[in-house]
């Protein structure tokens, strides 16, 4: 396929420059079809264009009624999966900022300082938009469906591969981020979103197949594609410059501001929920990571603010509230500048494929991360209030694959995907499923087996739904009976 080049690059004075510019490649996968404006001439680079596309697609807005920590909360205050990916696209946007402007990143290529701060904040807005409903339990509850009916859903003889089993056997939401923006936004063409190749490359966290992964690399401990994804990523590898299994460098800054974001904020959301205290963490933090020069500064700086406030006559969920705002800001602004100083220290390794650590790990300010994801992970992630909503997670997501396993499959025709279903019931649950999924599944170009098409429109419209979607249809099936009708019929 012939790339387009919408825009024309200067010539690269040096190795390094060469390489940015093919890293930032304004390609799109076809020539953009969208008109140009009526009033005014077109201002923005290629590559920021892909911001716009991102924010106004169907599924952004789903992100508001996803979990991010505690799912179905009803509180207002505690983040969703969309302003957690909200805040991940502003922390990466200023260490972009930071990187093009004050440390010379890509600096004979002057159009990198619109691009750079651009694409990681796309980065920052799409990395989870593939997230099924309940966050990470939500995977884990796929993976989970799957393996328990793998003898009749992906038995042998059906011409699935290992790697096409290990996809559904090992659902990831990052690979389903890439197939929701490229095949599953747009149903008049097989582009989705038509991004740019640079973003498509930069999407892609974990560069290599479900069959590859290696938990001991950093780059292969989870797949980053389907492999019904598997030739559109060779291809925005090649346009970008990067060979096979190679990561786009500002992957590596994007998966440190996820990491900053999600470890410093869902502390400030425990507190918000009183899972936590101020004091709780500071006492966690300087614990676990004893004399660390970071964490020890932090925390004093925190602190210092914390006895200023207390003279303030606040009560004593305010005073909780604003001391942990101040740590927030103090313990994300120390991460920060650790992933820009970080990936200009360590980018020759990262061009060459010869680094394997993650940015923050890598830093001096790697304790503090470490301590803060302990603290999480022993006081957030397994209270009890989350286990049980992630119990539900699980019982609702099997009950929704068991019934649209059977919409799916339960056709006249096995060999036809747009045959009619066999009974009122299938042909009543199958008509739920988005249409846009409906039509790729059936589509007769398609390539994938039949049952690994089968499968993936199964992940494809569970995937998509947000939490309260979820319960709702859960409900709802088992008022129509669905329930009995299955047992019935086994």
């Amino acid at each position: 396929m012939t790339l387009i080049l919408p825009d024309a690059r200067p010539p690269a004075r040096d190795d390094a420059s060469a390489r940015w510019a093919q890293w930032l490649n304004p390609a799109r996968r076809r020539p953009s079809s969208t008109p140009p404006p009526l009033f005014a001439t077109e201002t923005r680079a290629e590559i920021e264009r892909d911001y716009d596309r991102v924010l106004f697609s169907t599924p952004v807005r789903r992100m508001a009624d996803k979990t991010q920590v505690f799912p179905l909360d009803r509180g207002d205050s505690v983040r969703t999966r969309l302003t957690h990916s909200h805040e991940v696209a502003n922390l990466a946007r200023s260490v972009g900022i930071d990187l093009v402007f004050n440390r010379g990143l890509a600096a004979d290529l002057p159009i990198a300082r619109r691009e750079v701060p651009a694409l990681l904040a796309t980065l920052g807005l799409a990395h989870d938009l593939g997230n099924p409903p309940f966050g990470h339990q939500g995977e884990a509850a796929i993976s989970r469906w799957f393996a328990t009916n793998a003898a009749r859903v992906l038995p042998d003889g059906l011409g699935l591969t290992p790697a096409m089993r290990q996809d559904f056997l090992a659902f990831e939401g990052n690979a389903q981020t890439l197939r929701l923006l490229t095949k599953l936004q747009l149903i008049n063409d097989d582009y989705g979103l038509n991004l740019t190749v640079a973003t498509l490359a930069a999407l892609i966290k974990y560069p290599t197949a479900s069959d590859a992964c290696d938990r001991r690399s950093v780059l292969r401990k989870k797949h980053g594609f389907f492999q019904s994804e598997q030739a559109l990523v060779l291809e925005v590898q090649a346009a970008t410059g990067l060979m096979p299994g190679q990561r786009h460098p500002l992957t590596w800054v994007l998966e440190a501001c996820d990491d900053i974001a999600y470890s410093v904020l869902d502390a400030e959301d425990a507190v918000k929920k009183g899972l936590l205290s101020f004091t709780d963490i500071l006492a966690f933090l300087r614990h676990h990571a004893e004399n660390d020069p970071v964490v020890t500064e932090v925390c004093r700086l925190a602190e210092a603010e914390h006895r200023h406030y207390r003279s303030a006559g606040l009560s004593p969920a305010e005073l909780n509230d604003i001391s942990m705002q101040t740590f927030r800001i103090r313990a994300m602004g120390a991460l920060m500048q650790a992933v820009a100083s970080s990936f200009i220290a360590h980018l020759p390794a990262i061009a060459q494929q010869q680094f394997n650590e993650e940015l923050l790990h890598a830093s001096p300010a790697g304790p503090l991360l470490a301590a803060l994801k302990a603290c999480n992970w022993q006081h957030v992630y397994r209270h009890k209030s989350v286990l049980k909503i992630e119990l539900t997670g699980f019982e609702v997501i099997h009950g929704l694959m068991d019934a649209f396993w059977t919409a799916i499959t339960d056709r006249k025709d096995p060999a036809n995907p747009a045959s009619a279903r066999q009974s009122p019931l299938s042909s009543y649950l199958y008509q739920l499923i988005s249409e846009n999924y409906r039509r790729v599944f059936e589509d007769p170009r398609n390539p994938m087996p039949l049952r690994y098409r089968e499968a993936q429109l199964l992940t494809d419209m569970v995937s998509g739904m947000t939490d309260s979607f979820a319960v709702r249809s859960f409900d709802h099936l088992r008022d129509i009976g669905f329930t009995r009708s299955a047992e019935a019929a086994r």
